[in-house]
């Protein structure tokens, strides 16, 4: 099988070690890729998020499956390219990407399909605003309703930041707050059915002890000792089962990864939001379990035909990720210090995120620069291992969070 992977990202190098390790996968291309990547993949310099261009390499290179793996391709509607011209693709139309494209019709859909979330209001207005926060209090959560790369929500007790970063968003979604720890769950859906992966969490706060704004992530493990056994099951049933439903009940069914950020409060289970790809850090570490070969699952459900694949199977143990940042992140990163890394080892390895070559020299070029994953028998057992391999990776202008993997 001939795969075409779009992104640069740790999501999409952990997404290409992922399927080169599926036997049935003889050639995979990347487009743009990273340096980790092209260890494994032949990288093309295509424009991901332009269907023509993609089309067009896709086409050339007589591939068989498109996995699309950030946002922004699917949002421009290079899934529906793709399928337009008969190339199976793992990837939400534009239709359905909506569902991360706009926190309002995300709303909106779970609402028609009795997904449990947050009480929420859609704001344009100053007074729009400071009318839905007083009504939900402190703390204030304030979500800009478009795509704004994991960075775009906001939770404080500050009411003069809130407002400010309401009228920074223009079209606002202002929600109650939800208590009790965050998780996340990813499943895998062909239109109708879906399988589920391993819950994971993640931290989104940059520095320790959950302090500082929100990022893309710097960190995250799988699976959750302290939750239920049934989280899994529950998710399926209660929120992506039906919201599958509801979709092919508009017309736009959702084929792809629906990520669904979970709130365990003290009244029950919640939506905090949905993603509409492999969510990034957390993909890292899950797929870091996942024993059942990829490619042959995702094309599967880009065919419609998951109900021809069985439940995935899973290493026993624990996955950790921890992310190294480049200074100034998630503000202005530093770019274009030197990196140095290891060599990977047995139970622990790097993924590149934010990295270039320049002259021979591997270094930083975004803001969440490399992804150090460890493996172990259990959840202290994969930390020690990603930790340790980390302390050997040379990079004087990186920084990374030192409590991933404790539970927050």
């Amino acid at each position: 099988m001939k795969i075409l992977l779009l992104g640069s990202g740790g999501r999409e190098h952990a997404l290409g070690r992922a399927l080169v390790a599926d036997p049935s996968v003889t050639e995979l291309h990347a487009a743009p890729g990273n340096p980790g990547l092209a260890a494994i993949a032949t990288l093309h310099s295509t424009d991901p998020a332009s269907p023509v261009a993609v089309v067009d390499l896709a086409q050339l290179l007589h591939v068989d499956l498109v996995v699309i793996g950030p946002e922004a391709p699917l949002v421009a509607g290079v899934a529906d390219a793709l399928r337009d011209v008969g190339i199976d693709t793992f990837g939400p139309g534009k239709e359905a990407a909506v569902l991360e494209g706009s926190k309002a019709f995300a709303k909106e859909v779970m609402q028609a399909a009795g997904v449990p979330t947050a009480d929420a209001r859609v704001c344009m207005t100053r007074g729009e605003i400071e009318a839905a926060l007083d009504e939900f209090g402190a703390p204030y959560v304030v979500k800009n309703d478009g795509l704004a790369a994991g960075k775009g929500v906001v939770v404080t007790d500050d009411r003069v930041e809130a407002i400010a970063h309401a009228e920074s968003c223009g079209r606002v979604v202002i929600e109650d707050f939800l208590d009790g720890p965050e998780a996340s769950l990813f499943a895998i859906c062909d239109g109708e059915r879906a399988l589920p992966l391993l819950p994971a969490q993640d931290y989104k706060r940059v520095g320790d002890n959950d302090e500082g704004p929100n990022t893309g992530g710097m960190g995250a493990y799988c699976p959750l000792p302290w939750a239920d056994e049934g989280l899994a099951q529950q998710v399926m049933d209660e929120v992506i089962n039906p919201t599958l439903a509801e979709m092919c009940r508009r017309g736009t069914p959702f084929v792809g990864l629906l990520y669904a950020g979970l709130a365990l409060t003290s009244k029950g289970l919640r939506i905090v939001e949905f993603n509409v790809r492999f969510g990034d850090p957390e993909t890292q570490a899950v797929l870091a379990l996942l024993k059942t070969p990829l490619a042959g699952v995702l094309h599967a459900a880009a065919r419609g035909e998951l109900d021809t694949v069985g439940e995935l199977e899973w290493r026993d143990g624990a996955a950790l990720v921890v992310v190294e940042a480049a200074e100034g992140y998630p503000g202005l990163p530093q770019p274009g210090g030197a990196i140095n890394l290891p060599e990977d080892e047995p139970d622990a390895y790097v993924l590149h995120a934010g990295t270039r070559v320049d002259d021979g020299q591997l270094v930083a070029a975004g803001g969440r620069v490399l992804g150090i994953v460890g493996r172990g028998a259990d959840v202290d057992a994969a930390r020690a291992n990603a930790y340790g391999l980390l302390d050997r990776v040379d990079y004087a202008d990186g920084f990374h969070r030192t409590d991933i993997g404790i539970p927050h």
